[in-house]
């Protein structure tokens, strides 16, 4: 039979045939792309003429289209909808990959030719973006240790090729641990809990085909049985099982693992001439340096700090007051921030849930990006890779930009956490393609879908990532989309989720799931004043992980990665009831791959523009301006890696902005 993998997709947007791929095509069809990949860059290196622009770097945008095509759709099923045979796949491929991709990098005849490019660069007629995609591709190559030789060289390979396994390994044990765990609850067990949290725990129930309601790991099902369980006891057997992740011995035990990686990644730094893997890591980002980090997130961990041990004394006398003894534990603050949050704002997560229904809040997203960016989203019927995905077809002006997936619910076959990925970036070089995106969530099936407030916001954020990708209009696909600095690829999506905060939006788009009525301005005014509720928490939970991510690869080597990381947060003072928003055994932003490795602040140093960026908007009184979202367009989304972040920012805002903007849209102001 034919696999529809490698062949010409006739679809609707050319969109891949879910319903023609099973999972006996992917191995044949990776063994032909490879192959095929392999072949276009022996065509490039073997070129009888001069190197030039076009014979070498455009010619490496073009090579590995198939590669990329058949990639595109394996990784988005095995993310989002894996099973044992992708699995073992998935734990094939990136080793082979791996070297595949090392082979490339390390080649020296097309390493000499970039590098031809490159020191010619003055004599070619490079357009702007021309020339930033050369310095990148050259400094790709230097960075990946294409002018390493010998030992070093097969060594680096190596490191690599580990490094995709571990990667596979973490990741995979992290999704067994999460499938593996649940907490029967019997009746009496349900007391106390709102209507939400009973329907979203019978469903986790029935979808491991037991007879009762059940919590699970999936952090949409047991933040809010944190939050509302009166039941103590339950609390810390679901907490420190959720901490646990990857951490519970034997097979999936990611410990041992994460050491492994941290190893591999300083030897890779040093291979390459750097002193360890953060110098290597930032000098391409931002920030630049470990220094920069640090003092990033030390200027926000004091007031966070502060702010989160005055809410911990508040919540423990609630908790004495409960005629509980002692200190209080981190089973304990969501539940009693819960009931704060009612005592002080007389906010009821229970009574603001109904009005976050999903399919309004994906209404308001499309509402926003059509009066911020004329963009207009039809309803698609196409197979797609779950039952549980929609698409939508992106225009402007009537003109096609993209197609849009939607993957929502949690299942036991998904990953956990949230984010956005392109089965196919724009470019208008060798030919012209729009982009397929897809954001990929984690919310608690139900009937309605009903979103906690924080759950809207990570819809909002992950759709800022999908502007980012769909608004893209550069040539070379390389420099398209969400191909930034990782510290400056949080800004769409972190500036995005301040439109869900505009109450206009809000009073449109939060309608009663029952009464089908708009969300009243008394409560409207409560939720919007209880904003920055619990802030000093969330602050530094994740403050703490940005630390810890910092330190364990800026120096020496720990010799224990558990207490390297208990003595990072003994140095912060971390507050006793507090945990780290990702713990080691669990951190799949840092272990799974590079992208976040030395680079978890990003989140932070993302804010300290999307703070000022939104000012923008709002200094001239009105959310929407056409002005300013049409120089966000030009400058930021539309720009894609085709100039420097800083060039970038500077062209849409006239300067760079510093960190109190960030600190009182916190409300953690030093003043």
């Amino acid at each position: 039979m034919t696999n529809p993998l490698l062949q010409d997709w006739q679809t609707p947007f050319r969109i891949a045939p879910f319903d023609k791929i099973s999972d006996d095509d992917f191995e044949p069809a990776l063994e032909a792309a490879l192959e095929n990949h392999l072949s276009e860059i022996d065509a490039i290196t073997s070129c009888d003429f001069d190197p030039t622009f076009a014979n070498t770097i455009e010619a490496l945008e073009e090579a590995g289209s198939l590669l990329d095509r058949v990639l595109g759709v394996f990784f988005t099923v095995a993310g989002a909808d894996s099973n044992p045979a992708r699995d073992a796949l998935q734990r094939e491929f990136s080793p082979r990959l791996a070297a595949h991709f090392s082979a490339i990098s390390s080649n020296k005849a097309l390493f000499a030719r970039v590098a031809s490019v490159w020191e010619n660069r003055d004599k070619f007629d490079l357009s702007p973006e021309q020339a930033r995609v050369l310095m990148l591709t050259h400094r790709g190559f230097v960075r990946a240790g294409a002018a390493l030789e010998g030992p070093d060289d097969s060594r680096m390979k190596a490191i690599k090729s580990r490094l995709a396994v571990l990667g596979t390994q973490f990741s995979q044990n992290l999704l067994a641990d999460e499938r593996s765990w649940y907490l029967p609850l019997g009746e009496d067990d349900l007391q106390g809990l709102p209507d939400f949290v009973i329907d979203a725990a019978r469903s986790a129930g029935s979808e491991k085909n037991l007879d009762g309601p059940v919590i699970t790991l999936s952090r949409s099902l047991i933040v809010p049985f944190l939050q509302f369980s009166p039941r103590r006891d339950l609390r810390e057997k679901a907490f420190l099982a959720w901490q646990a992740r990857g951490a519970n011995g034997g097979e999936t035990d990611n410990r041992e693992i994460a050491a492994e990686i941290l190893a591999l990644r300083q030897e890779r730094a040093q291979l390459l001439g750097y002193e360890n893997f953060a110098a290597y890591k930032l000098e391409t980002e931002m920030a630049k340096t470990p220094a920069a980090v640090r003092q990033l997130l030390t200027d926000v961990w004091e007031p966070a700090k502060a702010q989160a041990e005055r809410d911990a004394a508040v919540l423990t006398d609630m908790m004495h007051g409960d005629g509980v003894n002692g200190d209080l534990a981190a089973w304990d603050w969501r539940y009693y921030a819960q009931k704060r949050r009612v005592a002080e704002h007389d906010l009821d997560e229970a009574a603001l849930k109904p009005y976050f229904q999903l399919d309004r809040m994906i209404d308001a997203a499309f509402d926003c990006a059509t009066r911020l960016f004329s963009l207009e989203f039809t309803r698609l019927e196409v197979p797609l890779y779950h039952a549980d995905c929609r698409a939508w077809e992106v225009t402007r002006n009537g003109q096609h930009v993209a197609i849009f997936i939607g993957d929502y619910f949690a299942r036991e076959s998904k990953r956990s956490g949230a984010w956005c990925s392109a089965m196919r970036s724009q470019a208008k070089f060798p030919h012209v393609q729009s982009p397929v995106v897809i954001n990929v969530c984690n919310f608690a099936k139900a009937t309605p879908a009903l979103l906690s407030y924080d759950d809207a916001r990570t819809l909002f954020h992950e759709f800022g990532h999908a502007l980012h990708q769909m608004l893209s209009d550069v040539t070379y696909e390389s420099v398209s989309g969400t191909s930034v600095a990782r510290d400056f690829v949080e800004l769409p999506s972190q500036l995005f989720e301040h439109w869900l905060e505009v109450p206009e939006v809000l009073k449109t788009f939060a309608t009663h799931a029952v009464t089908g009525e708009p969300m009243t301005q008394q409560l409207l005014d409560k939720l919007l004043g209880a904003s920055n509720f619990d802030i000093g928490f969330a602050t530094v939970e994740y403050l703490a992980s940005a630390f810890v991510d910092i330190e364990f690869h800026d120096g020496d080597l720990p010799d224990d990665l558990m207490a390297k990381q208990n003595s990072v947060l003994a140095a912060l003072g971390m507050p006793e009831a507090i945990t780290m928003r990702h713990a080691t055994p669990q951190f799949s932003h840092v272990f799974t791959g590079d992208g976040y490795s030395s680079g978890y602040y990003s989140y932070m140093w993302s804010e300290v523009m999307d703070a000022d960026a939104f000012a923008a908007f709002v200094e001239t009184g009105d959310p929407f301006d056409t002005e300013r979202a049409a120089s966000l367009d030009r400058h930021i989304l539309s720009a894609g890696n085709s100039a420097d972040p800083e060039e970038l920012y500077r062209a849409f805002r006239g300067r760079l902005p510093g960190v109190e903007a960030l600190l009182k849209g916190r409300g953690l102001s030093r003043t």
